[in-house]
């Protein structure tokens, strides 16, 4: 059996994100897979961040003949284990996970105006705050 190691897409439209993956050569792309490797994300803002690898099973399938497709001999030459960038992602890697700070919003640029009440309803509620005094009193002199 002939082993590639590639890229499997997955995610939705306009927004790929692929997995690096063992796969016997004769199945297609997003087919069946022997072993996972690793995942390569392009949307990711900070590019060493993107790939991740599991190095020893990468070195592992390529020991026993395994041919990588042209964009993960890439990877693989940049992230592997003796890549030129491997620190440069471990770093890019542990800063993603830390957690995201968010700056204060600070004070509102806008403040719209508290309008004074109507005439009519200050009207109103003079009225409603007057009968409740009358009534009591009323009581009042009706008891004595």
């Amino acid at each position: 059996m002939a082993v590639a190691i590639r890229m499997k897409r997955m995610g939705r439209k306009n927004r790929a994100f692929y997995r690096i993956c063992a796969t016997d050569k004769r199945s297609p792309r997003d087919g069946r897979v022997i072993e996972e490797l690793g995942t390569y994300d392009p949307y990711v803002p900070d590019t060493d961040a993107r790939c991740t690898l599991d190095n020893a099973r990468v070195e592992h399938w390529l020991s026993v003949g395994a041919k990588p497709s042209e964009a993960v001999r890439i990877l693989i030459k940049k992230y592997g284990s003796k890549g030129t960038r491997a620190k440069e992602m471990e770093l890019a890697r542990a800063k993603l996970k830390l957690p995201r700070i968010i700056p204060d919003a600070g004070a509102p640029v806008f403040v719209p105006e508290v309008k004074a009440p109507a005439p009519a309803a200050e009207a109103v509620a003079a009225e409603a705050a007057a009968a409740p005094a009358a009534e009591p009193a009323t009581e009042a002199s009706a008891e004595g």
